[in-house]
C-alpha cells in the first residue's frame, strides 16, 4: 500500500541524518538533533575526539564531543552550524506492534540509504540487561549506527545501534531525550564485547568476550586482551551485559577488580583497572 507523500518523509529524513567521522576507523550515522547544530550518534560510533560530519549537501564540520553515555551508547556531538534540517523526535512509548519502521544511515559507504520495515516491540531483551530498546525488521549494517529509526509520518522513534539476530535495534527516542537533558557521563573501558555462554562444571555461566580492545583505553593499560571473557567483578558475576555497564558507570576515580578467562579458560585470573572523571569512551556491545 502506497503512503501519500513517503518520497518526501524519506526525504527530510535524509537531509536530517549525517555522515560521522571518527579517528579514522571507518564511519556511522547519526542525527541532527537541534537545528543550532547539535548532532546525535552512538557512543560506538564516536572513536576519539578528532570527530568529523558531513551534511546530506556535502558541507564537512569538525565536531565536539559534548556527552557520552556508553551505558545507553548514546553520544551528542556539536558542530558550528546553524539552520540545519533538524529532526522531529517523538513519544518512543506511543509505539506499537506492526507500525510502518523507516531506518536512514550511511551502511557500507551508501550514503542515505533507507530501509523499511515494522516495529516488532518495545522493551529489554534477554541477555542485554533491563535496557529498553525499539525493536524492528529492518535491515542494517555496519554504518548505519547512530541514524535515525522513525514512523510513517517521519518523526524519529530511536537511534539504531546494533542488530540481534534478524532485528535491529535502537535506543529509544525518550532515552535520546533523557540522556540529552542529563549532561555526560565518565565511565570508559575502551572495549567492544559480545555475550556468550560458558560450559562450566556448575553449569552454564555467562560471560563477555573482549571481541576489540583499544590501544591505550583503560582495559588495554589493564593488559586485557581480544578473546580474554570476562566474568564479573570480585562482587558481582554478569548476568548481563547490562550488568557491565552498571559497574563501570559513575564519576570521580574508583578501581575496579575484573575476574576473567584466558587461554585455555581453566583458571579464572583477576585484573585491577582503574577508572577516572576524565576518561570518556565507550563500552560497546556487539550483536
Amino acid at each position: 500500500m502506497a503512503i501519500a507523500g513517503f518520497s518526501e518523509i524519506a526525504e527530510q529524513l535524509r537531509r536530517s541524518t549525517v555522515l560521522v567521522h571518527s579517528g579514522g576507523r571507518g564511519s556511522g550515522s547519526g542525527v541532527v538533533w537541534s537545528s543550532e547544530g547539535v548532532v546525535v550518534t552512538n557512543a560506538h560510533v564516536v572513536h576519539s575526539s578528532n570527530v568529523r560530519v558531513q551534511l546530506w549537501d556535502g558541507r564537512e564540520f569538525d565536531a565536539a564531543v559534548a556527552a557520552r553515555d556508553p551505558r545507553r551508547d548514546l553520544a551528542a556531538i556539536q558542530i558550528n552550524a546553524t539552520s540545519l534540517p533538524a529532526a522531529f523526535p517523538t513519544d518512543s512509548s506511543q509505539l506499537r506492534p506492526g507500525e510502518l519502521a523507516i531506518a536512514i544511515g550511511n551502511p557500507l559507504g551508501f550514503v542515505g540509504a533507507l530501509s523499511t520495515g515494522v516495529i516488532h516491540g518495545i522493551g529489554p531483551l534477554r541477555a542485554l540487561g533491563s535496557q529498553t530498546w525499539v525493536q524492528a525488521s529492518v535491515r542494517l549494517a555496519p554504518g548505519n549506527s547512530g541514524g535515525p529509526l522513525a514512523d510513517a509520518r517521519g518523526h524519529v522513534v530511536g537511534v539504531n545501534t546494533m542488530v540481534a539476530g534478524s532485528l535491529a535495534l535502537a535506543v529509544p527516542s525518550n532515552a535520546v531525550c533523557d540522556f540529552l537533558a542529563g549532561g555526560p557521563r565518565s565511565a570508559w573501558l575502551g572495549i567492544v564485547v559480545h555475550p556468550v555462554r560458558l560450559p562450566r562444571a556448575n553449569g552454564r555461566a555467562f560471560g563477555l568476550v573482549l571481541l576489540e580492545v583499544e590501544p591505550g583505553g583503560p582495559a588495554a593499560q589493564a593488559s586485557l586482551m581480544a578473546g580474554d571473557i570476562l566474568l564479573g567483578t570480585e562482587e558481582k558475576r554478569f548476568r548481563s551485559t547490562d550488568d557491565l555497564a552498571k559497574a563501570i558507570d559513575g564519576q570521580g576515580f574508583r578501581i575496579l577488580r575484573f575476574e576473567f578467562l584466558r587461554g585455555d579458560y581453566s583458571r579464572v585470573r583477576r585484573v585491577t583497572v582503574p577508572l577516572g572523571d576524565s576518561n570518556q569512551g565507550k563500552v560497546r556491545i556487539a550483536a
